[in-house]
């Protein structure tokens, strides 16, 4: 049976706003907050998009099923009439940019979501990818502009993220992975994911040791963080002490 959902542009029900949805009409993609009966094929379609990264350290049935449980409007996926052809996943969470190392279940659990906080500083991308026969079609640049409209809507700092770096594998034996991605954010060199990112208005603070289990790349990922230039820290913080004391 086919599950009815509605279509959303940032977050609303919209019919046509510009050429990029006149386009994703023509091609009939919807974008829909993640349910769990996506679960599997969101699984199959990151293992197929990053093939040399430990299963272990990708999405699994378990992680969007506890998305959906814990944060489901921070979950969207792209569907081609009933197949899925594209997600995004990510959560709030409090992050200390001043200390960016760490390994990705550090900052959000070991299943995705488990650290959740939904009045946490920043929208931490815990996944995102794209099929590889869809790719070229502006589906990864709405995916980014939906979490940054969710990032507007609810008020928060920006988008963190630990980026693969796939075209380091082409250089790891000549440069670090600090000395590449700098290489890629002046220009000199290309990525086909980071350098993606960095058009897309993301910043790129250096690498990542140890962020998930990539031999490909020797575990190396880039930081990158894009900062909400709507960002109110004053109402967030009065917002985060209405918590605490509701909950005290």
């Amino acid at each position: 049976m086919r599950w009815h959902t509605r279509r959303i542009i940032y977050g609303a029900t919209l019919s046509h706003t510009s050429a990029q949805d006149r386009a994703d009409d023509r091609n009939d993609l919807e974008y829909v907050n993640v349910k769990p009966h996506h679960a599997e094929a969101l699984q199959a379609l990151e293992r197929l998009s990053f093939p040399t990264i430990n299963p272990r350290d990708l999405t699994s049935v378990a992680s969007v099923e506890m998305q959906c449980e814990k944060f489901p409007e921070g979950g969207f996926v792209v569907l081609d009439g009933e197949d899925v052809v594209g997600f995004a996943m990510g959560i709030f969470v409090d992050f200390d940019l001043d200390h960016p190392q760490h390994h990705i279940d550090e900052a959000v659990g070991p299943t995705g979501s488990d650290f959740h906080d939904p009045h946490g500083e920043w929208y931490y991308g815990t996944d995102i990818a794209v099929s590889p026969t869809y790719r070229g079609r502006g589906i990864g640049r709405r995916l980014y502009e939906l979490r940054k409209q969710l990032v507007r809507d609810h008020n928060r700092a920006g988008i963190i993220a630990g980026g693969v770096i796939p075209g380091f594998a082409d250089h790891k034996s000549e440069m670090t992975a600090d000395e590449y991605i700098a290489n890629v954010a002046s220009g000199e060199l290309t990525d086909p994911t980071l350098s993606f990112q960095l058009a897309n208005g993301f910043e790129a603070r250096g690498a990542i040791a140890g962020y998930m289990r990539d031999s490909a790349v020797d575990d190396w990922a880039s930081f990158i963080v894009w900062l909400n230039p709507d960002h109110d820290p004053e109402a967030l913080l009065r917002e985060k002490t209405a918590a605490d004391s509701s909950s005290s």
